[in-house]
């Protein structure tokens, strides 16, 4: 009786938790079923994250950050709430006053989590860029490796010449240029792969830049609220590939390794200079890392032949970076995303954005010959 009267205590606690339980247990059981993910992604989830995003790029500003904020300031309120209703609970109340707040705040965590198994997660189990193109990737031969990023670097060099550049030899398109041109940046690849057409909203620059930079992130595409969010903070050499990178994801490709290889092909397919030479600079990046860790000879080859403009842009965004390398904040940050990859089926977590490699070889090998 005492474990009824119990459990009615705090029933509509329980029926939240059972119902949070209940979507993440339907979301494990059924996402290998391809068929049914693609439906929900198609005619439900997608279409929902769209028209949230439709609202939500109405205001300039990031709302993903503002409901960030939110949740922050939430959650201090919640924790400080919760104290008070401990403290002042009559003798033998508090101890349920505790469960409740726990299991208040369990439920809430659980709807986050159920919510983004809905609004996202959904898209790692759907039909991939490598399964609706046909263009898979395969295991890299050393002189195809050498041949791709020797090209790679000699269009980065050939389209270094085509950007606005400072006094000092850098990279100057500005960021609002970028952001506003965002929204052709996958016009030509779209005439390509049809598939990829899509009404983009453009991306929104992050007003913690900073702190993404700290975390060791370019740029997020948040689910809640359907917006493509970039670092503005970091180097602007790479930032047009960011952007091509986060609308990939609108497009519901969830698979980071695809949405990086999406990234160069619509860069360097469009007809914006600045997304040009940003898409040759940052496939020549994933490739020659690719390369230096097999043969860092051919590396150093291909390395020396560059200009002076793009190994003036390679080492500023390399010294950008630098300041950050290694910090606490960003093993913690690389742990849980690594993590959160590996949860969504993705099992090599971040290396797996090394499969990049083999796109691109696939790819471009391809196009050459």
């Amino acid at each position: 009786m005492r474990l009824k009267a119990f459990l009615l205590n705090h029933k509509k606690l329980h029926i939240w938790l059972f119902a949070d339980l209940g979507i993440l247990a339907a979301y494990l059981l059924l996402r290998g079923q391809r068929a049914l993910m693609n439906a929900l992604a198609d005619h439900i989830t997608g279409p929902l994250r769209q028209g949230i995003g439709r609202v939500c790029y109405r205001v300039p500003f990031s709302v993903m950050e503002a409901l960030e904020v939110g949740l922050v300031l939430f959650g201090i309120g919640y924790l400080i709430w919760s104290a008070v209703a401990v403290a002042g609970a009559v003798k033998g109340q508090r101890g349920s006053r505790v469960y409740s707040a726990l299991l208040g705040a369990l439920c809430m965590v659980l709807s986050i989590c159920a919510g983004f198994c809905l609004l996202w997660g959904i898209n790692y189990w759907t039909d991939s860029f490598q399964d609706k193109s046909g263009i898979y990737a395969q295991p890299v031969a050393l002189d195809d490796l050498k041949a791709v990023t020797e090209y790679f670097a000699v269009q980065s060099v050939e389209a270094a010449g085509k950007v606005e550049r400072d006094e000092h030899g850098l990279f100057a398109v500005s960021r609002e240029d970028i952001l506003k041109n965002s929204v052709h940046v996958y016009d030509e690849i779209s005439k390509i792969f049809p598939f990829l057409e899509f009404d983009d909203p453009g991306v929104k620059a992050m007003a913690f830049s900073r702190l993404m930079s700290m975390l060791d992130f370019t740029g997020f595409y948040c689910p809640y609220t359907g917006e493509s969010n970039v670092n503005v903070d970091s180097p602007a050499c790479m930032l047009p590939s960011t952007v091509a990178h986060e609308l990939a994801h609108q497009r519901g490709f969830a698979s980071e390794q695809e949405c990086n290889f999406l990234a160069v092909l619509a860069s360097t397919a469009s007809e914006d200079p600045a997304y040009v030479y940003s898409g040759w600079l940052v496939g020549y990046v994933y490739l020659g890392n690719a390369l230096y860790a097999k043969d860092p000879e051919a590396y150093w080859t291909i390395r020396e032949r560059l200009s002076e403009e793009v190994q003036l842009d390679l080492a500023y965004n390399n010294a950008y970076w630098a300041q950050f390398q290694d910090t606490p904040a960003q093993r913690a940050s690389n742990k849980v995303y690594d993590g959160i990859l590996k949860g969504y089926g993705d099992e090599r977590g971040i290396q797996s954005y090394g499969t990049v490699v083999d796109l691109l070889v696939v790819y471009y090998q391809r196009e050459q010959g």
